[in-house]
């Protein structure tokens, strides 16, 4: 039985997501376009806070509804890390790790989701 948010492989591996996001954005170029670099870190939170949130639901159709948004906010990521590359503020290298991270953590909150799904019917 899930005790706390913290017990979530998805929660963890947002984390390490957030943890790279901030890394990366508090450097060079990056650091100063300030809309970009909001942004990209208010996506990488929101993945993480709507893990946790979700935890916090009273229902397996809450949590759903929480983990759908948080997959949401790692796409957005994904997005503007495209634009962090275009825009030369990240090496490929920085934004294929960054991307596989937020990847890995969308698959595993897409697992998540099946699974609630299926113990919900």
């Amino acid at each position: 039985m899930l005790k706390e948010f913290t017990d979530l492989d998805a929660w963890k591996e947002a984390r390490v997501l957030v943890n790279g996001v901030y890394k990366v954005t508090q450097n060079g170029s990056f650091s100063k376009d300030y809309g970009v670099k909001d942004q990209a870190q208010r996506a990488a939170v929101s993945v993480m806070s709507n893990i946790a949130e979700g935890v916090a639901g009273k229902s397996s159709i809450e949590f759903i509804r929480f983990l759908t948004i948080a997959r949401k906010s790692s796409n957005e990521l994904q997005s503007l890390l495209f634009v962090a590359l275009d825009q030369e503020y990240i090496e490929k290298d920085i934004f294929d790790s960054l991307s596989k991270q937020a990847i890995k953590v969308s698959q595993i909150i897409n697992g998540l989701i099946r699974y609630l799904q299926k113990k919900g019917k």
